[in-house]
């Protein structure tokens, strides 16, 4: 299953975001993945929606009070499964990571390798590793883009996963190495 992830730009009316998530999962319905509002790091007018890439694009990019959208094609990793959403979790890191292009496969391993151990140890849930559609500019800069959706507990919980067990540590310090730049920042899920 293929999905799309679009970030919205909304008016500055308050009730905008939730406007904008009961429209699209009513013209949507299940090709609605998700809908996740901004926690820290979006700006307090964006809106995040995760699709089924088979779903129409102006039911999300056109929905009253969308001021601007941007879309990223995605194609999942080892998660999610086709069908899978979201679990309820108090917050949801979206990491966008930008990485060698050759190292993509070894970045994809680590992470399955990793999650076991980092979920054992952890109230968490990770929910999906995507890969991004390449731009013109990726392919010219030997690049890669990824989005990692994981769901913890809360931020509490996140800040204590900074330091996994043994076996997560090692496959990420590995991942690190192949990683030019990461960007997380926290949602919830959209009421």
């Amino acid at each position: 299953m293929e999905y799309n992830y679009f970030e919205l730009r909304l008016n500055r009316d308050r009730a905008t975001q939730k406007a904008v998530a009961e429209h699209v999962r009513a013209a949507l319905g299940p090709q609605a993945v998700a809908v996740f509002a901004p926690l820290l790091g979006f700006a307090s007018n964006q809106l995040l929606v995760l699709t089924d890439a088979k779903a129409p694009v102006e039911a999300v990019m056109r929905a009253p009070g969308v001021v601007s959208a941007e879309r990223h094609s995605l194609t999942p990793t080892i998660r999610p499964a086709d069908g899978a959403k979201p679990a309820a979790m108090g917050i949801y890191v979206h990491n966008w990571f930008t990485i060698d292009a050759s190292g993509f496969d070894e970045f994809v391993k680590l992470s399955g390798e990793a999650w076991p151990d980092f979920e054992g140890h952890f109230e968490t849930k990770i929910f999906g590793l995507f890969a991004a559609r390449p731009t013109k500019d990726d392919m010219m800069e030997g690049a890669r883009r990824l989005l990692l959706m994981t769901g913890y507990r809360d931020l509490n919980e996140w800040q204590k996963s900074r330091n996994p067990a043994e076996t997560a540590r090692v496959a990420f310090a590995r991942r690190r190495d192949l990683t030019r730049v990461s960007l997380a920042r926290a949602t919830v899920l959209a009421s």
